[in-house]
């Protein structure tokens, strides 16, 4: 876990670009638009997608979650409640606010159903969420964990002053 706030800015790169990846390509799969829409454009979404989740994660829903995990009631000594709550508030936040953001984007590339605007949300929400959450939980969560610990905690000499 990160312990500075140049830590906390390379884990909060990593996390967001593992997760950006994977939910790129869910949402183009879940909406039939793998083949018809090109690599520019998939490209350009990407980074868009990326630069907003990073911001979001940044400035709002990670400080806001880190308040939220760090809030609950349960044993903060134990490493994998932290993690867990940390996770869970992270996904709910960033799902939420991500899920606008597929919204506009869905409007702007080929309008909305029939439903409502609400309808149309909470549906986004839903689907999103049953991905992101065993994605973060099972698959990027403990890849990232393991490369930022492997890669950017590295080795540390400690030095003694005996």
């Amino acid at each position: 876990m990160p312990t500075t706030k140049k830590e906390d800015f390379y884990f909060g790169l990593m996390m967001c670009l593992g997760m950006v990846v994977f939910m790129t390509f869910y949402n183009l799969y879940t909406n039939d638009l793998i083949g018809t829409i090109s690599l520019k454009v998939m490209f350009l979404q990407f980074i868009l997608c990326f630069i907003i989740a990073f911001v979001l994660e940044l400035f709002i829903v990670g400080p806001l979650a880190k308040k939220i995990a760090f809030s609950l009631p349960y044993d903060k000594t134990k490493k994998v409640f932290v993690i867990l709550s940390l996770s869970c508030c992270m996904v709910i936040g960033m799902v939420l606010c991500m899920s606008l953001y597929g919204l506009g984007t869905a409007y702007f590339f080929n309008g909305l159903s029939g439903d409502s605007l609400f309808k149309n949300y909470l549906s986004l929400v839903c689907k999103n969420f049953i991905f992101a959450f065993p994605l973060q939980l099972l698959i990027v969560g403990p890849l990232v964990r393991y490369l930022f610990v492997k890669f950017v905690k590295g080795t540390r000499i400690a030095v003694s002053l005996s």
